[in-house]
């Protein structure tokens, strides 16, 4: 393809993205589950799962093989971008409020789904169609392990708002353990991409790399970087100028994790973790938020959804690995963390709705099964049956926590103004 036949496909892909994301988006909302549940199906929906299936020659002609290229730059921007605000609504303060308990889930909540990884590695291994041929055990083991242990940490972060529980007990501990959780697994993903293909150069130069980077900004980027929050809060306002260094030092952390072999999501969320907080975050939020929320992510969630290939799935032994995946997940997230929750001292409701919010996986398994799937670790049908287990322990997770906890809760005055105008 030409570029100018590059630029007409990408605007119209654009707009069918946009649409379809927004309208089943706006479906899932008026059956309680949040806006980005719904994206998250409708990129399965453009894909070759639903779309390409029933019309293949419209979905190729929609989405022709040479403009993927574009598609995946944007996604990668948009992926970035929100690590990169993620980072900015970390909240370090939360380990130190509820540290025993926090520190309980998270541990049951990563040991249970690498004990069972470890389990189901080999069997996976020898399962054909999963895992690259190269892919060593050590490498599956750990992957899977990451791909169940992963919470969507910033959804976990907005029901426990829109509940009204910002700041209660239960939602301090569900986000300190969700935070926990994310960073070990994430740190894990750095070991799996940093050791792929066998390479001990490559190896050591992004472990040594994204070591020195994360020392760094924990170390010497909050320091750095506070000017930044200084002249935006004698302004008032973060001007064009403060905005483009910014995202120039997005842009630049975001080079160096692809660099050195990891992933630019990391640089973007530490870089994200060591901006001023205060006004600066706020009218940054304000500024970047909804452009990359409502334009960029969708870019990532049809690219998703692209790579998608439900039809791979297509005899009983690939039912079985589906079921025994979807299973492992609910049983090393969401059982392990509730059992966690109690021992700790937790009461059963607590407890349960704990389990119920860790055991989503949502954008952040997205992200890892994206990054796994471009490095060449997994293959497009393991791809596939981990987005099904995200799709689907997303969609518990809103009607399991009302069950478990909200409706009682709202019943007896504990959950804040939030809830009613959720």
């Amino acid at each position: 393809m030409t570029p100018a036949q590059l630029s007409v496909a990408f605007f119209l892909q654009m707009a069918v993205i946009l649409l379809v994301c927004r309208v089943v988006g706006r479906l899932g909302r008026l059956i309680g589950q949040p806006q980005v549940v719904g994206e998250m199906i409708a990129g399965v929906l453009l894909g070759p799962s639903l779309f390409g299936l029933f019309f293949p020659g419209l979905q190729h002609a929609l989405f022709p093989k040479e403009s993927l290229k574009t598609l995946f730059v944007g996604a990668q921007l948009g992926v970035g971008l929100y690590m990169f605000l993620v980072g900015v609504e970390f909240k370090s303060e939360l380990f130190r409020s509820r540290a025993r308990g926090a520190a309980a889930v998270s541990l049951a909540g990563m040991a249970v789904p690498f004990l069972l990884a470890f389990a189901l590695a080999g069997w996976l291994l020898q399962t054909p169609d999963l895992f690259a041929a190269k892919t060593r055990f050590f490498e599956a083991f750990l992957f899977l392990g990451a791909a169940i242990a992963i919470t969507a940490f910033p959804m976990l972060a907005r029901i426990i708002y829109e509940r009204g529980l910002s700041g209660t007990s239960l939602g301090t501990l569900a986000l300190s353990a969700g935070a926990i959780d994310d960073a070990a697994a994430w740190c894990v993903l750095a070991v799996v991409l940093a050791t792929f293909g066998g390479d001990s150069f490559i190896a050591i130069k992004a472990i040594a790399g994204g070591i020195g980077y994360a020392l760094f900004i924990t170390l010497i980027g909050r320091r750095l970087l506070a000017p930044l929050g200084r002249i935006a809060e004698r302004d008032q306002r973060i001007s064009p100028t403060l905005l483009a260094i910014t995202l120039t030092l997005f842009a630049l952390a975001a080079w160096g994790m692809d660099a050195i072999g990891i992933h630019a999501v990391f640089g973007g969320f530490l870089l994200g973790t060591a901006m001023p907080r205060g006004f600066f975050a706020q009218e940054l939020r304000r500024q970047i938020e909804p452009f990359t929320v409502v334009f960029l992510l969708p870019m990532f969630f049809t690219f998703s959804g692209l790579n998608t290939q439900l039809a791979l799935v297509n005899n009983p032994s690939l039912f079985l690995v589906a079921a025994t995946l979807l299973a492992a997940s609910i049983l090393g997230k969401g059982v392990a963390c509730w059992a966690a929750a109690r021992l700790s001292g937790e009461d059963n409701r607590t407890a349960l709705a704990v389990g119920t919010l860790m055991n989503s996986r949502g954008l952040m398994e997205l992200i890892i099964l994206n990054i796994g799937l471009q490095r060449g670790v997994i293959l497009p049908a393991f791809f596939s049956m981990m987005v099904v287990m995200a799709i689907v322990t997303t969609l518990m997770a809103t009607p399991l926590f009302e069950w478990v906890y909200g409706r009682r809760a709202r019943a007896e005055g504990e959950l804040g103004d939030a809830v009613a105008n959720a």
